[in-house]
């Protein structure tokens, strides 16, 4: 048996036709969202055209994942979390944007190595003054629709929330706090005399070290890697991913949606909280 969640709490009697012809079973209401659980898998392309039909999120929970025993969500921070770039809105600071940008969009595209892009763009954030941070938190930094019910949700259900980052600790020390996160890991920038040097202190967070966070923690909580669920945006977030009892690419690369589990387009990131009632 299949189970497969259409992420709306409404949509119309020709939509409603579509999904059950397609899927050969009836659909179930739910707080907020339907269900249907059908005997036979449906291809994720016929399941995506529809979705795109409907313009509406339609994911299959993958056969090996019980949404009742997760325990960990690890979640990616710029663009996901947060509807922004750190990094592209500091260096918008010094008029080096489309530069940072551009390699910022290489990197999260796998198109070129993470760490020598991180690298690279923090260089050009030389000079760069700490009040500018402040300004890019306090003016520019804005949660993604759905972040706040996600993470009330989650401490409903006894979820812990891991906020892992290609980016820096000093925005996740920030959100940490502020939304009453259980973990998080970032790149720290090393500040002298107040204003960023152009270089990073410590061990870079990558992809690999992100897939190792979400591992050492679920060896923490003593959980197995099936019973965490890792959300993100870009290339950095796959490794991760494959490690994860459930992906989801969150308004994400083509590369990353073709390779995560489940994918949000249409909705905000409390569309996962249906995943985790199943």
């Amino acid at each position: 048996m299949f189970t497969t969640i259409i992420h709306a709490a409404k949509f119309n009697k020709a939509a409603h036709i579509n999904i059950e012809d397609l899927f050969a079973a009836t659909l179930e209401a739910c707080d907020g969202y339907h269900r249907i659980c059908h005997q036979q898998p449906v291809s994720r392309q016929k399941i995506q055209s529809l979705s795109d039909q409907l313009r509406i999120d339609i994911n299959t929970l993958p056969a090996d994942f019980d949404p009742t025993k997760a325990k960990l969500l690890v979640s990616d921070m710029d663009s996901t979390l947060i509807s922004i770039e750190c990094i592209d809105e500091i260096a918008d600071y010094l008029n080096v944007k489309p530069q940072v940008a551009a390699i910022t969009e290489s990197a999260m595209c796998g198109e070129i190595d993470f760490a020598a892009s991180l690298t690279q763009r923090v260089a050009l954030l030389k000079g760069v003054s700490v009040a500018a941070l402040e300004l890019v938190y306090n003016e520019r930094l804005q949660l993604n629709p759905g972040a706040e019910q996600l993470i009330d949700g989650l401490k409903k259900r006894e979820i812990k929330f891991c906020l892992v980052s290609g980016g820096f600790t000093f925005f996740t020390e920030r959100l940490k706090k502020r939304l009453k996160l259980d973990y998080a890991h970032a790149n720290q920038l090393e500040i002298e005399e107040n204003s960023v040097t152009g270089e990073l202190l410590g061990n870079i967070v990558d992809a690999q070290a992100k897939a190792e966070r979400l591992l050492s923690h679920c060896k923490e909580l003593g959980i197995s890697p099936s019973q965490a669920i890792s959300v993100g945006d870009g290339a950095n977030d796959l490794a991760m991913m494959k490690v994860a009892g459930l992906s989801v690419a969150y308004h994400a690369k083509p590369a990353v949606q073709s390779q995560a589990s489940t994918a949000i387009n249409y909705g905000g990131l409390d569309s996962v909280l249906h995943l985790l009632k199943g």
